[in-house]
C-alpha cells in the first residue's frame, strides 16, 4: 500500500504547525524564567528552584497523564490544557506589568504551565499515532524532533531579545502561541483515539497495565532509566550555561543566540535523522549518544561558555536520531488503548529526575565555580556512558526493520518485541 507523504497529511501538518508555534512560546519562557529570577533576586539557587517547579510535574503527574489520555477524549484534554496555560501565564503578565511579581508566584506559574504541558504532551502521542500510519511513525518522530530543533533555534534568542525589551514580553508571546495551538486543534478532523468500549477498570489498575507493558520490555525499560539520569544532567547544564554566560558578561539575547546555535545543529540532525536511523543500528545510536554527551567536559579545559557550547554540539546533531528511533519504535508497537499510559510511564521515568537538574545546579553554583560544577556532572555522565555501553538490553536492542510489516500496532505485535 502506497503511503501518503507526511507533508501531504493535512492533520499531521496542522498538528506540527500548531505545536511549533506553541512550543516556541513556551521555550522562550524557559529562558525567560531563570533570567527573570536572576534579575529579581540575583540568586542562582532561586533560579534553580523555579526550574525545579517547572519540571517536577513530570514526577508528580506523568503516570496520571497517561491514564487520562487513554480514558478521556484526547482532543478535549489538549484543549483544556491550552486554556489553563493561557490563564496561568496571563496572570503572570498582569502581575509583571504592575511590578508586584514574586519568586513564589513565578514558581507557581511555572509549575502550572509545566503540569499542563505533561497532560498535553502525553495526549499528543495518541494524536500523532492517530494521524500517521505505523510505518511512518519513526519518520513522524524525526519530524517532531525537527520541530523541537527549530524551536531551539528560534525560541531562545526570541525569549532573550524580548526579555531585553521588557520582562513581560516573553510571557505575552507565550500566551499568543497557545491561541495558535488551540486553533490548530479545532481545525483537525481525525479522531485522536480509536473507537472502543468505555473502560470501567479503576484508574490504578489501568495505570498498572501501562507500567507493566513498559516494564516487561527490557529495552524500553533500560532506555527510560538511563535517559532519566541523562536528562538530569542536561537540565542542570541549561542553568549552568545561563549563569556562566551572565557571569561572563553576556546579555539575555546573546545567551539566547548561543543556545540557538545548539538548535541549528539539532535541526540539521533532525533533518538527517531518517537517513541515520536507516543506516545505523539502534544499539549504535544509543551507545554512541552516551559517549558523545561527554563532550561538554571540554569546559574543564577552558571554562568559557563558547567552549561549553562547542562541546555539546555533536550530541545536538546526533540526539534527534536517538529520540526518533526509540520513540518512533515504541509508539509503533504499543497498542492504541495503551498509547497514553505507556508514553506517560516512559516519559515520567525518563524525566522524573530532570527537575533535580536545575535545583542541583543552582545549589552547586552557589558554592562552586561553573568549572567545578561541570566537573561534577562530567563524572556522572562518564558513569552513565559505561552503564549504557555494557547494559545487555541496549546491546541487544531491536531493529527498526521490525516495523516494515506492521501496518498498525496490535497486542500480538507488541508481545513479539517483548524483551
Amino acid at each position: 500500500m502506497t503511503l501518503v507523504p507526511l507533508r501531504k497529511n493535512r492533520d499531521f501538518v496542522l498538528l506540527q504547525v500548531g505545536q511549533t508555534l506553541s512550543t516556541i512560546g513556551s521555550e522562550a519562557t524557559a529562558l525567560a524564567y531563570p533570567l527573570l529570577v536572576l534579575a529579581v533576586t540575583g540568586s542562582p539557587a532561586q533560579a534553580g528552584v523555579v526550574g525545579f517547579a517547572r519540571i517536577v510535574p513530570w514526577a508528580l503527574f506523568g503516570f496520571t497523564a497517561g491514564v487520562v489520555a487513554d480514558r478521556m477524549n484526547r482532543k478535549r484534554v489538549m484543549i483544556v490544557c491550552d486554556v489553563v496555560r493561557i490563564a496561568a501565564v496571563l496572570s503572570l503578565v498582569v502581575t509583571l506589568a504592575t511590578g508586584d511579581a514574586t519568586v513564589l508566584q513565578i514558581a507557581i506559574v511555572a509549575f502550572v504551565e509545566g503540569s499542563m504541558y505533561i497532560f498535553f504532551n502525553i495526549a499528543e502521542l495518541g494524536a500523532l499515532r492517530s494521524v500517521v500510519p505505523a510505518r511512518q511513525l519513526p519518520d513522524a518522530a524525526a519530524a517532531e524532533q525537527a520541530r523541537y530543533s527549530t524551536v531551539t533555534v528560534v525560541a531562545p534568542p526570541l525569549g532573550g531579545a524580548l526579555f531585553g525589551l521588557g520582562r513581560t514580553l516573553p510571557f505575552v508571546a507565550d500566551v499568543v502561541s497557545y491561541f495558535f495551538s488551540l486553533a490548530s486543534l479545532l481545525l483537525m478532523r481525525t479522531p485522536f483515539q480509536e473507537e472502543r468500549v468505555k473502560d470501567e477498570t479503576p484508574m490504578r489498575a489501568q495505570l498498572a497495565e501501562g507500567f507493566h507493558w513498559l516494564w516487561s520490555h527490557r529495552f524500553f525499560r533500560a532506555c527510560a532509566l538511563l535517559f532519566s539520569w541523562v536528562n538530569l544532567i542536561w537540565e542542570a547544564l541549561f542553568l549552568v550555561f545561563i549563569v556562566a554566560g551572565r557571569r561572563q558578561g553576556l546579555s539575555g539575547g546573546e545567551i539566547g543566540l548561543l543556545i540557538a546555535g545548539f538548535g541549528v545543529c539539532s535541526l540539521l540532525g533532525a533533518v538527517a535523522a531518517p537517513r541515520i536511523t536507516r543506516r545505523l543500528s539502534m544499539r549504535t545510536l544509543i551507545v554512541g549518544s552516551f559517549w558523545l554527551q561527554l563532550g561538554f567536559a571540554v569546559f574543564l579545559l577552558k571554562p568559557n561558555v563558547f567552549v561549553l557550547l562547542a562541546g555539546i554540539l555533536p550530541m545536538a546533531f546526533f540526539g534527534a536520531s536517538v529520540n526518533a528511533a526509540v520513540i518512533g519504535y515504541r509508539t509503533a508497537v504499543v497498542p492504541d488503548r495503551l498509547t497514553g499510559r505507556v508514553g506517560g510511564v516512559a516519559r515520567t521515568i525518563a524525566l522524573c529526575t530532570a527537575a533535580i537538574g536545575p535545583l542541583s545546579a543552582g545549589l552547586l553554583l552557589h558554592w562552586l565555580s561553573p568549572r567545578e560544577t561541570v566537573g561534577v556532572y562530567a563524572v556522572f555522565m562518564l558513569l552513565l556512558a559505561l552503564l549504557g555501553t555494557w547494559n545487555p538490553s541496549i546491546r541487544n536492542a531491536p531493529s527498526l526493520r521490525d516495523l516494515d510489516d506492521l501496518p498498525r500496532a496490535t497486542p500480538e505485535a507488541s508481545r513479539a518485541v517483548a524483551g
